[in-house]
């Protein structure tokens, strides 16, 4: 560390900043790709009202979004130029779609040989 005590003091400053701003950098990478670089909810997940239930990209600059806000939704294009509501007071849809049965080899082959 000799060469540190040999260097002017100007060097030595931008050296430890540029380790410092290394430093940060690294930790604000890592903390991004662990998930946690986000800001903390404020409330517990239960006791939100509000609820972004589906998005979708419309081209570069615009989303529809989907909003549920006490059991009501909204749909909102999103914009670059501000935001535009589409359709208030949409009532959530409460029964589930059915998904068809699913046809085993085993039913397809008895389907076929009693036709």
């Amino acid at each position: 560390m000799d060469f540190l005590e040999n260097l002017p003091d100007l060097v030595r400053l931008i050296l430890a900043l540029a380790l410092v701003v290394a430093l940060m950098g690294g930790l604000a990478f890592v903390l991004k790709q662990l998930g946690l670089a986000g800001a903390l909810p404020s409330k517990p997940a239960e006791a939100k009202r509000l609820k972004v239930l589906e998005r979708l990209t419309l081209d570069t600059r615009r989303q529809l979004v989907l909003i549920e806000r006490d059991s009501t939704q909204h749909l909102v294009i999103l914009g670059a130029a501000g935001e535009t509501v589409v359709e208030c007071d949409i009532k959530p849809v409460e029964a589930a779609v059915e998904k068809p049965a699913k046809v085993t080899k085993a039913k397809a082959k008895s389907k076929g040989a009693s036709a």
